[in-house]
């Protein structure tokens, strides 16, 4: 039996370095943005029926993000529709990577998965988290990272207290090294809820 652990957390709170950790602690990670990239790209899944409805964000055979979001901003129900057609193409590639992962323990990488109800689809789900200080510190120091893209994007995520309230592990990134203690503990804990079953 494969364990799948769903990985999520807010915009700046070290999700893409906790499950780097993750693959150097040799686990698959499968990583839901990527995925989004591989299906939008030239010959990916999504060109075709996303070009039926919005035929003008398909430049070179490829979806043009910066085209899907101006539908978005300027179409109230262009999310739902692009999402409809996406996230079914998106969970049958997570399912395809898993099938095929020889490990013991899976992690998918996941930036929305609560704001989707996708926390089902997982055997547990951790949380990694920061003070909110340093979420916004992290975030500005992006690049083209302004405070109102950062207000825009956070407010389309779920508050963290609340994602850290129903997830079933939690672990603060405040320094690499404690977050590298807590993945090691927890794939040990799983490793040996596996070995008890």
């Amino acid at each position: 039996m494969t364990y799948i652990l769903g990985l999520t957390g807010s915009i700046g709170m070290g999700k893409s370095t906790t499950a780097q950790m993750f693959r150097d602690e040799g686990l698959p990670v499968w990583d839901a943005d990527a995925a989004v990239h591989r299906l939008y790209s030239a010959g990916g899944g999504a060109v075709a029926p996303l070009a039926v409805h919005f035929p003008d964000a398909i430049i070179d055979g490829a979806v043009n993000r910066e085209r899907l979001a101006a539908h978005i901003a300027n179409d109230g129900a262009a999310l739902a529709r692009i999402e409809a057609l996406v996230h079914p193409l998106v969970a049958a590639d997570r399912t395809a990577f898993v099938a095929g992962a020889t490990s013991d323990i899976v992690v998918c990488d996941v930036p929305l998965l609560f704001e989707t109800g996708a926390e089902g689809e997982f055997d547990s789900v951790l949380v990694v988290t920061a003070p909110a200080e340093v979420q916004r510190t992290r975030v500005l120091a992006r690049p083209g990272l302004t405070e109102a893209r950062f207000e825009t994007l956070r407010a389309r995520q779920m508050p963290d207290a609340e994602k850290r309230a129903r997830a079933d592990h939690v672990i603060e990134t405040l320094t690499l090294d404690g977050a590298r203690a807590a993945v090691r503990d927890l794939i040990a804990a799983i490793r040996g809820k596996l070995a008890d079953a």
